[in-house]
């Protein structure tokens, strides 16, 4: 069994900043990439940020300039550093992971439950 337990989120003013962390535990043989997504309100989830095992990282568009990834392998614990947050950035925000349980085993993709980001005066 894995879990992803999330925390960082909360309430922040228009360009202020947050930092959502995500630790990953339990059966764990290998991560291949950890990320993040969001959703909000009466849209579809979409991806944010994503990093691998090799370093490499993926950003939204929409997020590009602001948003940061990085991990702590040795922790299997990634970061989403989020500066000059917009009103537009509020979602539930979702920590996600490829992890292979066994040696032999292919990945699969687990989910957190989500941590709430609000952008707002």
């Amino acid at each position: 069994q894995v879990q992803l337990v999330e925390s960082g989120g909360g309430l922040v003013q228009p360009g202020g900043s947050l930092r959502l962390s995500c630790a990953a535990s339990g059966s764990i043989f290998s991560i291949v990439a950890m990320g993040w997504s969001r959703q909000a309100p009466g849209k579809e989830r979409e991806l944010v940020a994503r990093a691998t095992s090799g370093g490499t990282t993926n950003l939204a568009d929409s997020v590009k300039g602001r948003f940061t990834i990085s991990r702590d392998n040795a922790k299997n614990t990634v970061y989403l550093q989020m500066n000059s947050l917009k009103p537009e950035d509020t979602a539930v925000y979702y920590c996600n992971a490829d992890i292979r349980a066994t040696i032999g085993s292919t990945w699969s993709t687990y989910w957190g439950q989500g941590t709430q980001v609000t952008v707002s005066s």
